[in-house]
């Protein structure tokens, strides 16, 4: 038989109110306790109806996260952390992938009203900010992950995209790299912008050009890398750059599959950096050069704005910026020719 909220009353030795507490974060309970019922709720596999909550205005205790790809090595991370943080604070998880378009934001978003979720952690890029519209309206809290809109109060949670661009721009320069690139995501995903903005700006200080098309927009998958790097780096190309910056790591991936079949060396005639470190880079060959988004705590952070939110304990929304951190690997080395 399924348990009751009697059955798990009676294993915690605590009334039915303060079950119902813990389930709808009220109450002074401390945070140890909540926690030792939450576990007990999970062992006897306790399951309160969702759709009776929804539809008596309770909380259903589930949070919605819409992402690009969840094939996605970096998104599948983000998932997994944002799931982890959700579960220690007894709320459950509905992923959905939007391949950044816009049809499909709108009938996730659509799908997880009628799911009744809490909250929505976005994590896609999309050209029409009015789909978010209606959520607001109802006051269901929103919160961004690893990507940004300016132009809405929302919770905001991410890495400072333009610093690791700078980062990368600068180890390579450093190297004595003159002559580079840079495999993009497409221009509506905010991240990426500012990682080329950021790139671009270190190359102006130094005086290093940066000619438009060695700035190629790729769909984030490891195939547009190859491509475009294999178009990049012809050996029809006299003039051929000596390094990529590559805006997430499979876009790198591709590169390095480009350089491979075009006979290139990495790191002896070809550098790559990538963004992101997943746990692809460590185990490419070469091993990665990549900048590291501190992804656990990005997780973290947007569920507990949210969270926090929920039970009503802020009303201002936050914009919580992370520092990268550039992970020197085995892809990047000097040039052995003269630019």
């Amino acid at each position: 038989m399924k348990a009751t909220i009697y059955d798990v009353a009676r294993e915690a030795g605590v009334s039915i109110a303060a079950v119902s507490q813990v389930m709808n974060g009220k109450g002074k309970i401390s945070e140890e306790r909540r926690g030792e019922i939450i576990k007990i709720m999970e062992r006897l596999n306790y399951q309160p109806s969702v759709i009776a909550s929804a539809l008596t205005g309770k909380k259903t205790y589930t949070l919605g996260l819409l992402v690009p790809d969840i094939s996605n090595p970096f998104f599948a991370e983000i998932a997994r952390a944002v799931e982890d943080q959700g579960h220690h604070m007894g709320y459950s998880l509905v992923i959905c992938s939007s391949d950044n378009k816009d049809e499909r934001v709108e009938r996730y978003l659509n799908l997880l009203q009628q799911k009744s979720v809490d909250a929505m952690i976005i994590g896609t890029g999309m050209d029409n900010k009015d789909m978010l519209t209606p959520l607001m309206e109802r006051a269901i809290p929103i919160a961004m992950i690893a990507r940004e809109m300016p132009d809405l109060d929302v919770h905001t949670v991410v890495v400072d995209d333009f610093i690791g661009g700078a980062l990368s721009a600068t180890h390579l320069l450093d190297l004595g790299h003159r002559r580079m690139a840079i495999l993009a995501e497409h221009s509506k995903v905010s991240s990426s912008r500012e990682r080329v903005r950021g790139f671009k700006s270190k190359l102006e200080e130094a005086g290093v050009g940066l000619p438009e098309n060695r700035v190629r927009n790729c769909h984030y998958v490891v195939a547009d890398g190859k491509r475009e790097a294999l178009e990049l780096l012809g050996q029809s190309n006299p003039a051929r750059p000596t390094a990529l910056f590559c805006c997430n790591d499979l876009l790198a991936i591709g590169a390095l599959q480009a350089a491979k079949q075009l006979g290139l060396r990495v790191p002896e005639d070809l550098s790559v950096i990538g963004f992101d470190n997943t746990i692809l880079a460590s185990v490419t060959d070469p091993p990665l050069t990549t900048v590291a988004q501190p992804i656990e705590p990005m997780g973290k952070m947007v569920v507990d704005l949210l969270i926090q939110e929920l039970k009503k304990e802020s009303k201002a929304k936050q914009r919580v910026v992370m520092r990268p951190e550039l992970i020197v690997r085995q892809s990047t080395a000097a040039p052995t020719e003269c630019d």
